[in-house]
């Protein structure tokens, strides 16, 4: 077996096995783009059991958290643990134009989706505009 040395790493596990939590934060990946009528987030959160999850929102303040907790037994003699265990947190600032109250979660294959759609009242709308006592539309 061949076994590169990395210092650093080295000093995370010496740091994880000493504090007891990994050195390195460890944020949630995440994409998120405008899909039509909704925004779409995708978070990996691999081999985390859905029932450890939290996603709420407050005001214009969406948190999702998770934990993650070690497979291994208390007792057992850790020889590597490189994934990242403990509670993580993200939160994502909504603007005013989504609909909160509509919000859909789903988790699939390590990846939390989140699709939230934009509200009625920011969607798109042609506006009426009378000229000289004709009512006509104007735009797109």
């Amino acid at each position: 077996m061949l076994m590169r040395s990395d210092p650093f790493r080295d000093l995370d596990r010496l740091a994880q096995q000493v504090l007891g939590a990994a050195a390195r934060p460890s944020a949630m990946a995440m994409d998120a783009y405008r899909s039509g009528d909704e925004f779409v987030v995708h978070l990996d959160l691999p081999g985390i059991d859905p029932d450890l999850f939290d996603v709420n929102v407050e005001r214009d303040v969406l948190t999702v958290r998770a934990e993650r907790r070690s497979p291994a037994p208390e007792s057992a003699e850790m020889i590597a643990a490189e994934r990242p265990t403990g509670v993580f947190t993200r939160r994502l600032f909504l603007g005013d134009t989504l609909d909160t109250d509509a919000i859909e979660a789903s988790y699939d294959a390590g990846v939390l989706t989140l699709r939230i759609p934009v509200a009625e009242q920011a969607k798109p709308r042609r506006i009426q505009i009378s000229a000289g006592g004709d009512r006509k539309q104007i735009g797109g």
